[in-house]
Protein backbone atom coordinates (compact mmCIF):
# COMPACT_ATOMS: atom_id res chain seq x y z
CA UNK A 1 0.00 0.00 0.00
CA UNK A 2 1.36 3.75 -0.78
CA UNK A 3 1.49 6.08 1.89
CA UNK A 4 -0.78 8.47 0.48
CA UNK A 5 -3.83 8.03 -1.88
CA UNK A 6 -3.57 11.69 -3.08
CA UNK A 7 -1.23 14.02 -2.91
CA UNK A 8 -2.29 17.73 -3.54
CA UNK A 9 0.60 20.14 -5.35
CA UNK A 10 -0.53 24.17 -4.10
CA UNK A 11 -2.22 25.07 -0.75
CA UNK A 12 -4.01 28.17 -1.52
CA UNK A 13 -7.27 28.63 -1.76
CA UNK A 14 -8.09 25.88 -4.63
CA UNK A 15 -5.88 23.49 -2.67
CA UNK A 16 -6.67 24.02 0.76
CA UNK A 17 -10.18 23.41 0.05
CA UNK A 18 -9.23 20.06 -1.48
CA UNK A 19 -7.34 18.36 0.96
CA UNK A 20 -10.25 19.17 3.58
CA UNK A 21 -12.48 17.84 1.05
CA UNK A 22 -10.44 14.54 1.08
CA UNK A 23 -9.52 14.52 4.65
CA UNK A 24 -13.15 14.66 5.54
CA UNK A 25 -13.65 11.24 3.00
CA UNK A 26 -11.00 9.67 4.96
CA UNK A 27 -8.47 9.39 2.05
CA UNK A 28 -4.92 9.10 3.26
CA UNK A 29 -3.73 12.64 1.63
CA UNK A 30 -0.48 14.85 1.72
CA UNK A 31 -0.52 18.42 0.63
CA UNK A 32 2.68 20.04 -0.07
CA UNK A 33 3.17 24.17 -0.53
CA UNK A 34 6.60 26.16 -1.63
CA UNK A 35 5.28 28.80 0.79
CA UNK A 36 4.13 29.66 4.00
CA UNK A 37 -0.01 28.96 3.85
CA UNK A 38 -1.89 31.33 3.50
CA UNK A 39 1.17 33.64 1.67
CA UNK A 40 1.30 36.70 -0.50
CA UNK A 41 3.07 35.59 -3.57
CA UNK A 42 -0.06 34.18 -5.25
CA UNK A 43 -3.82 34.49 -5.59
CA UNK A 44 -5.15 34.03 -2.33
CA UNK A 45 -4.71 36.88 -0.68
CA UNK A 46 -5.62 40.49 0.22
CA UNK A 47 -7.80 39.94 2.76
CA UNK A 48 -11.60 39.44 0.95
CA UNK A 49 -13.03 38.46 -2.21
CA UNK A 50 -17.03 38.99 -3.99
CA UNK A 51 -19.45 36.18 -3.67
CA UNK A 52 -22.06 36.36 -5.47
CA UNK A 53 -24.95 34.24 -7.39
CA UNK A 54 -25.93 36.83 -10.31
CA UNK A 55 -23.32 35.59 -12.06
CA UNK A 56 -22.58 37.75 -15.09
CA UNK A 57 -19.79 35.95 -16.12
CA UNK A 58 -22.56 33.34 -17.11
CA UNK A 59 -25.80 31.48 -16.04
CA UNK A 60 -23.46 28.20 -16.16
CA UNK A 61 -22.22 28.87 -12.76
CA UNK A 62 -24.91 29.41 -11.07
CA UNK A 63 -25.35 25.55 -10.18
CA UNK A 64 -21.78 25.68 -8.89
CA UNK A 65 -22.22 28.89 -6.69
CA UNK A 66 -25.11 27.19 -4.76
CA UNK A 67 -22.90 24.24 -3.64
CA UNK A 68 -19.80 27.08 -2.71
CA UNK A 69 -22.21 28.57 -0.61
CA UNK A 70 -23.38 25.05 1.16
CA UNK A 71 -20.26 24.21 1.46
CA UNK A 72 -18.73 27.85 2.98
CA UNK A 73 -21.35 27.89 5.62
CA UNK A 74 -20.25 24.11 6.31
CA UNK A 75 -16.77 25.28 6.81
CA UNK A 76 -18.15 27.91 9.16
CA UNK A 77 -20.00 25.36 11.10
CA UNK A 78 -17.10 22.92 11.13
CA UNK A 79 -14.16 25.73 12.36
CA UNK A 80 -16.89 27.89 14.32
CA UNK A 81 -15.44 30.69 12.15
CA UNK A 82 -16.80 33.59 9.87
CA UNK A 83 -15.79 33.52 6.62
CA UNK A 84 -18.83 34.95 4.66
CA UNK A 85 -20.34 38.32 5.25
CA UNK A 86 -23.21 38.85 3.09
CA UNK A 87 -23.70 42.11 3.02
CA UNK A 88 -24.99 42.46 -0.14
CA UNK A 89 -24.19 43.38 -4.09
CA UNK A 90 -24.93 46.44 -6.60
CA UNK A 91 -23.57 45.56 -10.27
CA UNK A 92 -23.77 48.98 -11.80
CA UNK A 93 -23.96 50.07 -15.03
CA UNK A 94 -25.75 50.94 -18.25
CA UNK A 95 -28.43 48.16 -18.64
CA UNK A 96 -26.85 46.93 -22.01
CA UNK A 97 -23.81 46.56 -20.04
CA UNK A 98 -21.99 43.02 -19.47
CA UNK A 99 -22.06 43.53 -15.33
CA UNK A 100 -25.66 44.63 -15.14
CA UNK A 101 -27.14 42.78 -17.91
CA UNK A 102 -25.25 39.29 -17.65
CA UNK A 103 -26.23 39.27 -14.01
CA UNK A 104 -29.56 39.59 -15.04
CA UNK A 105 -29.67 36.75 -17.39
CA UNK A 106 -28.23 34.78 -14.72
CA UNK A 107 -31.03 35.88 -11.97
CA UNK A 108 -33.57 34.96 -14.80
CA UNK A 109 -32.43 32.10 -15.65
CA UNK A 110 -32.14 30.51 -12.61
CA UNK A 111 -34.78 32.58 -10.84
CA UNK A 112 -32.62 33.79 -8.29
CA UNK A 113 -34.32 36.69 -6.11
CA UNK A 114 -32.66 40.26 -6.83
CA UNK A 115 -34.07 43.95 -7.09
CA UNK A 116 -33.31 46.11 -10.74
CA UNK A 117 -32.63 49.70 -9.45
CA UNK A 118 -33.11 52.80 -11.28
CA UNK A 119 -30.64 55.55 -10.61
CA UNK A 120 -33.25 57.47 -8.48
CA UNK A 121 -33.43 54.57 -6.31
CA UNK A 122 -29.83 53.74 -6.48
CA UNK A 123 -29.23 57.28 -4.67
CA UNK A 124 -31.49 56.68 -2.27
CA UNK A 125 -30.61 53.71 -0.88
CA UNK A 126 -27.01 53.98 -1.25
CA UNK A 127 -26.11 57.81 -1.27
CA UNK A 128 -22.65 56.99 -1.48
CA UNK A 129 -22.66 56.41 -5.19
CA UNK A 130 -22.68 59.20 -7.72
CA UNK A 131 -24.65 57.61 -10.92
CA UNK A 132 -25.78 59.37 -14.16
CA UNK A 133 -29.34 58.66 -14.80
CA UNK A 134 -28.71 56.27 -17.76
CA UNK A 135 -27.18 53.77 -14.77
CA UNK A 136 -29.09 50.74 -13.25
CA UNK A 137 -28.07 48.66 -10.34
CA UNK A 138 -28.99 45.19 -10.00
CA UNK A 139 -28.89 44.72 -6.49
CA UNK A 140 -28.65 41.20 -4.81
CA UNK A 141 -28.99 40.54 -1.03
CA UNK A 142 -27.52 37.50 -1.22
CA UNK A 143 -24.07 38.44 -2.59
CA UNK A 144 -21.50 39.97 -0.05
CA UNK A 145 -17.61 39.05 1.14
CA UNK A 146 -15.64 35.92 1.65
CA UNK A 147 -12.85 36.14 4.15
CA UNK A 148 -9.48 34.89 1.68
CA UNK A 149 -6.68 34.21 3.94
CA UNK A 150 -8.56 33.19 6.48
CA UNK A 151 -10.89 30.88 3.91
CA UNK A 152 -7.65 29.00 3.04
CA UNK A 153 -6.35 28.82 7.01
CA UNK A 154 -9.89 27.40 8.14
CA UNK A 155 -10.00 24.49 5.21
CA UNK A 156 -5.88 23.66 6.12
CA UNK A 157 -6.70 23.27 9.59
CA UNK A 158 -9.75 21.58 8.68
CA UNK A 159 -8.09 18.96 6.80
CA UNK A 160 -5.17 18.84 9.24
CA UNK A 161 -8.07 17.74 12.30
CA UNK A 162 -9.22 14.84 10.02
CA UNK A 163 -5.51 13.53 9.37
CA UNK A 164 -4.06 15.41 6.23
CA UNK A 165 -0.18 15.72 6.20
CA UNK A 166 0.70 18.87 5.14
CA UNK A 167 4.16 19.97 4.23
CA UNK A 168 4.75 23.92 3.86
CA UNK A 169 7.60 25.73 2.64
CA UNK A 170 8.74 22.47 0.59
CA UNK A 171 8.88 23.40 -3.84
CA UNK A 172 7.95 20.08 -5.83
CA UNK A 173 10.84 19.76 -8.47
CA UNK A 174 9.42 17.27 -10.29
CA UNK A 175 6.61 15.38 -10.67
CA UNK A 176 5.93 11.80 -12.75
CA UNK A 177 3.30 9.07 -12.98
CA UNK A 178 3.73 5.57 -13.76
CA UNK A 179 0.90 3.20 -14.62
CA UNK A 180 0.64 1.96 -10.96
CA UNK A 181 0.67 5.64 -9.23
CA UNK A 182 2.38 8.87 -9.02
CA UNK A 183 5.25 10.35 -7.49
CA UNK A 184 6.18 14.06 -6.69
CA UNK A 185 10.11 15.00 -5.70
CA UNK A 186 10.62 17.88 -3.68
CA UNK A 187 14.01 18.86 -1.78
CA UNK A 188 12.85 17.03 0.83
CA UNK A 189 12.08 13.65 -0.72
CA UNK A 190 9.78 11.57 -3.20
CA UNK A 191 6.76 10.49 -2.17
CA UNK A 192 4.22 8.50 -3.73
CA UNK A 193 0.50 7.96 -4.09
CA UNK A 194 -2.23 6.76 -5.75
CA UNK A 195 -3.83 10.05 -7.80
CA UNK A 196 -2.23 14.12 -7.96
CA UNK A 197 -3.86 16.91 -7.86
CA UNK A 198 -1.99 19.76 -9.46
CA UNK A 199 -3.80 23.61 -8.00
CA UNK A 200 -0.92 25.20 -9.18
CA UNK A 201 -2.42 29.25 -9.61
CA UNK A 202 -0.08 31.81 -10.66
CA UNK A 203 2.61 28.61 -11.33
CA UNK A 204 0.12 26.81 -13.92
CA UNK A 205 1.88 28.36 -17.28
CA UNK A 206 5.12 25.84 -15.89
CA UNK A 207 3.27 23.01 -13.87
CA UNK A 208 1.05 22.79 -17.03
CA UNK A 209 3.57 23.77 -20.17
CA UNK A 210 3.02 20.41 -21.41
CA UNK A 211 -0.82 20.79 -22.12
CA UNK A 212 -0.10 24.53 -23.71
CA UNK A 213 -3.25 26.30 -22.45
CA UNK A 214 -3.48 29.87 -23.33
CA UNK A 215 -2.49 31.12 -19.78
CA UNK A 216 -1.74 34.50 -19.22
CA UNK A 217 -0.76 36.02 -15.71
CA UNK A 218 -1.96 39.54 -14.88
CA UNK A 219 -0.32 41.91 -12.65
CA UNK A 220 -3.11 43.37 -10.42
CA UNK A 221 -3.01 45.93 -7.14
CA UNK A 222 -5.45 46.04 -4.22
CA UNK A 223 -5.73 49.24 -2.31
CA UNK A 224 -7.38 50.37 0.65
CA UNK A 225 -8.63 53.95 0.91
CA UNK A 226 -9.94 56.15 4.14
CA UNK A 227 -12.77 57.79 3.36
CA UNK A 228 -13.12 61.73 3.17
CA UNK A 229 -16.40 61.26 4.96
CA UNK A 230 -17.35 59.17 7.98
CA UNK A 231 -16.51 55.20 7.14
CA UNK A 232 -19.31 54.16 9.56
CA UNK A 233 -21.44 54.77 6.37
CA UNK A 234 -19.50 52.00 4.39
CA UNK A 235 -20.23 49.28 7.19
CA UNK A 236 -21.90 46.04 6.26
CA UNK A 237 -25.35 46.27 6.37
CA UNK A 238 -25.34 50.35 4.83
CA UNK A 239 -23.04 49.74 1.82
CA UNK A 240 -22.80 46.96 -0.31
CA UNK A 241 -19.98 45.12 -2.25
CA UNK A 242 -20.25 46.47 -5.43
CA UNK A 243 -18.70 46.26 -9.47
CA UNK A 244 -19.40 49.00 -11.82
CA UNK A 245 -18.95 48.81 -15.68
CA UNK A 246 -18.12 52.55 -17.50
CA UNK A 247 -18.82 53.35 -20.68
CA UNK A 248 -14.98 52.76 -21.44
CA UNK A 249 -15.24 49.28 -20.00
CA UNK A 250 -13.34 49.26 -16.80
CA UNK A 251 -14.73 47.45 -14.37
CA UNK A 252 -13.74 48.91 -10.49
CA UNK A 253 -15.11 47.04 -7.51
CA UNK A 254 -14.84 46.97 -4.14
CA UNK A 255 -16.13 46.49 -0.21
CA UNK A 256 -17.45 47.24 2.53
CA UNK A 257 -15.14 48.33 5.62
CA UNK A 258 -14.65 45.31 7.36
CA UNK A 259 -11.05 46.00 9.27
CA UNK A 260 -12.16 48.66 11.75
CA UNK A 261 -11.85 52.52 11.49
CA UNK A 262 -8.81 52.76 10.77
CA UNK A 263 -8.33 49.91 7.83
CA UNK A 264 -9.76 51.43 5.23
CA UNK A 265 -12.28 50.62 2.41
CA UNK A 266 -10.73 47.96 -0.51
CA UNK A 267 -11.09 48.65 -4.02
CA UNK A 268 -9.63 47.14 -7.58
CA UNK A 269 -10.07 46.86 -11.06
CA UNK A 270 -11.79 43.95 -11.43
CA UNK A 271 -11.04 44.02 -15.39
CA UNK A 272 -8.19 46.49 -16.51
CA UNK A 273 -7.13 46.01 -20.38
CA UNK A 274 -4.19 47.48 -20.10
CA UNK A 275 -2.70 44.91 -17.48
CA UNK A 276 1.04 44.09 -17.09
CA UNK A 277 1.58 40.28 -18.62
CA UNK A 278 3.83 38.40 -15.46
CA UNK A 279 4.54 35.41 -14.37
CA UNK A 280 4.62 34.61 -10.51
CA UNK A 281 8.33 35.20 -10.56
CA UNK A 282 8.91 38.29 -12.28
CA UNK A 283 5.63 40.53 -11.20
CA UNK A 284 6.05 44.00 -10.24
CA UNK A 285 5.06 43.82 -6.16
CA UNK A 286 6.14 47.54 -6.20
CA UNK A 287 3.52 50.31 -5.85
CA UNK A 288 3.20 53.01 -8.34
CA UNK A 289 1.29 56.38 -8.31
CA UNK A 290 0.05 55.76 -11.95
CA UNK A 291 -1.83 52.89 -11.11
CA UNK A 292 -2.98 54.58 -7.87
CA UNK A 293 -3.89 57.18 -9.88
CA UNK A 294 -6.11 55.31 -12.66
CA UNK A 295 -8.37 53.64 -10.08
CA UNK A 296 -8.86 57.01 -7.71
CA UNK A 297 -9.93 58.29 -11.29
CA UNK A 298 -12.34 55.51 -12.00
CA UNK A 299 -13.60 55.76 -8.00
CA UNK A 300 -14.01 59.85 -8.65
CA UNK A 301 -16.50 59.25 -11.32
CA UNK A 302 -19.20 57.70 -9.21
CA UNK A 303 -17.76 57.12 -5.45
CA UNK A 304 -15.77 60.17 -4.69
CA UNK A 305 -15.85 60.24 -1.08
CA UNK A 306 -13.75 57.30 -1.39
CA UNK A 307 -10.86 59.76 -2.65
CA UNK A 308 -9.11 59.80 0.30
CA UNK A 309 -5.45 58.82 1.70
CA UNK A 310 -4.01 55.49 1.18
CA UNK A 311 -3.69 52.88 3.52
CA UNK A 312 -2.14 49.93 2.34
CA UNK A 313 -2.20 48.49 -1.09
CA UNK A 314 -0.62 45.00 -2.46
CA UNK A 315 -0.55 43.33 -5.36
CA UNK A 316 -2.30 39.90 -6.82
CA UNK A 317 -2.21 37.98 -9.86
CA UNK A 318 -5.13 36.72 -12.08
CA UNK A 319 -4.40 33.70 -14.45
CA UNK A 320 -6.56 34.06 -17.35
CA UNK A 321 -7.98 31.53 -20.17
CA UNK A 322 -8.63 33.64 -23.56
CA UNK A 323 -12.54 33.60 -22.37
CA UNK A 324 -12.14 34.06 -18.84
CA UNK A 325 -13.36 30.91 -18.06
CA UNK A 326 -11.57 28.23 -15.66
CA UNK A 327 -9.90 24.53 -17.10
CA UNK A 328 -10.01 22.12 -14.94
CA UNK A 329 -10.40 18.23 -15.37
CA UNK A 330 -8.41 15.33 -15.88
CA UNK A 331 -4.40 15.52 -17.28
CA UNK A 332 -5.34 14.35 -20.91
CA UNK A 333 -1.80 12.20 -20.91
CA UNK A 334 -1.90 11.28 -17.21
CA UNK A 335 -5.04 10.04 -16.26
CA UNK A 336 -4.00 9.60 -12.57
CA UNK A 337 -3.55 13.71 -12.42
CA UNK A 338 -6.18 16.28 -11.93
CA UNK A 339 -5.84 19.85 -12.10
CA UNK A 340 -7.55 22.79 -11.57
CA UNK A 341 -6.35 26.50 -13.09
CA UNK A 342 -6.85 29.93 -15.32
CA UNK A 343 -9.86 31.38 -12.83
CA UNK A 344 -8.94 34.44 -14.13
CA UNK A 345 -9.64 37.05 -11.07
CA UNK A 346 -13.27 35.05 -10.56
CA UNK A 347 -12.31 32.39 -8.60
CA UNK A 348 -11.84 32.59 -5.16
CA UNK A 349 -15.84 32.60 -4.31
CA UNK A 350 -15.40 28.92 -5.90
CA UNK A 351 -12.90 27.57 -3.76
CA UNK A 352 -15.14 25.16 -1.33
CA UNK A 353 -16.64 23.44 -4.27
CA UNK A 354 -13.72 23.17 -6.85
CA UNK A 355 -12.00 21.58 -3.68
CA UNK A 356 -15.17 19.01 -3.65
CA UNK A 357 -14.77 18.40 -7.69
CA UNK A 358 -11.10 18.18 -7.62
CA UNK A 359 -11.91 15.12 -4.74
CA UNK A 360 -14.97 13.63 -6.91
CA UNK A 361 -12.42 13.15 -10.13
CA UNK A 362 -9.47 11.81 -7.95
CA UNK A 363 -11.16 9.41 -6.07
CA UNK A 364 -14.09 8.37 -7.96
CA UNK A 365 -13.06 9.58 -11.71
CA UNK A 366 -16.36 11.65 -12.05
CA UNK A 367 -18.51 14.29 -10.58
CA UNK A 368 -21.89 15.01 -10.48
CA UNK A 369 -21.24 19.18 -11.22
CA UNK A 370 -21.18 20.11 -14.84
CA UNK A 371 -17.40 20.82 -15.91
CA UNK A 372 -18.36 21.59 -19.90
CA UNK A 373 -18.06 24.99 -19.79
CA UNK A 374 -14.36 24.78 -18.40
CA UNK A 375 -13.15 21.72 -21.08
CA UNK A 376 -9.66 22.53 -22.31
CA UNK A 377 -10.86 21.24 -25.66
CA UNK A 378 -12.53 24.33 -26.63
CA UNK A 379 -9.11 25.88 -27.27
CA UNK A 380 -8.15 23.19 -29.61
CA UNK A 381 -11.35 22.27 -31.16
CA UNK A 382 -12.40 24.75 -34.03
CA UNK A 383 -15.84 25.12 -35.08
CA UNK A 384 -17.38 22.28 -37.63
CA UNK A 385 -14.48 20.04 -36.98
Amino acid sequence: MKPYQVIVLGLGGMGSATVWQLAQRGVRVLGLEQFTSPHARGSSHGRTRVIRQAYFEHPSYVPLLRRAYELWEEAETASQRRLLTLCGGLMLGRPESEVVHGSWLSAREHSLPHEILDAREIRRRFPLFHVDDAEVGLFEAKAGVVQAEEAVQTHLDLATARGAELHFEEPALHWDTSGSGVTVTTARGTYSADQLILSPGPWAPHLLAGLNLPLRVERQVLYWFQPRGDIAAYQPGRFPIYIRESADGLQPYGFPALDGPDGGVKAAFFRLPNAQICTAETVDRGLHPADENALREALRQFLPDLDGPLIHATTCLYTCTPDLHFVMGPHPHHPRVTYAAGFSGHGFKFCSVVGEILADLATQGSTRHDLSLFSPHRFTTQPGT
